[in-house]
C-alpha cells in the first residue's frame, strides 16, 4: 500500500524517475551513450545544450577517488521525446555524452 501511494505522489506531481526507457521493442538505459539512445530510439523532439562544472573523479572497487581539485567542464545535453497525447513524454539527460538520467514526464502532445 505504501509502495503504491509513493508511485501515485511522484506521478501526481507530473515527474517520476525511470532507469530504462522503451522505444518500440528496444530498450535505453542509464549509462548508455548518445549513439546508442539515438540508433534505438531515433531523433528526439527537442534537444538542449549546456555546461556543468565537475571535479574528475574515476571509481574503483565501489569508492569514488578524485583525480585532482581542479573542475572541468562536462557537456550536457537534455533530450525531450514526445511519444504522442496517450503516452508520457521522457527527458534524458546526457554528461559527457553517458545517460545519466531518464525523467518520465506528463502527456505529449
Amino acid at each position: 500500500m505504501r509502495y503504491h501511494l509513493t508511485l501515485l505522489l511522484l506521478f501526481a506531481t507530473g515527474l517520476a524517475h525511470a532507469d530504462t526507457l522503451r522505444c518500440g521493442n528496444k530498450l535505453v538505459y542509464e549509462g548508455d551513450v548518445i549513439p546508442l539512445v539515438e540508433e534505438r530510439c531515433g531523433k528526439p523532439t527537442h534537444i538542449s545544450h549546456s555546461t556543468i562544472l565537475r571535479i574528475p573523479t574515476v571509481w574503483h572497487n565501489g569508492r569514488p577517488y578524485q583525480l585532482s581539485n581542479q573542475e572541468v567542464v562536462v557537456p550536457v545535453e537534455t533530450w525531450i521525446y514526445n511519444f504522442g497525447p496517450r503516452k508520457f513524454m521522457r527527458k534524458l539527460r546526457f554528461e559527457d555524452g553517458v545517460l545519466v538520467e531518464i525523467e518520465v514526464l506528463e502527456y505529449g502532445y
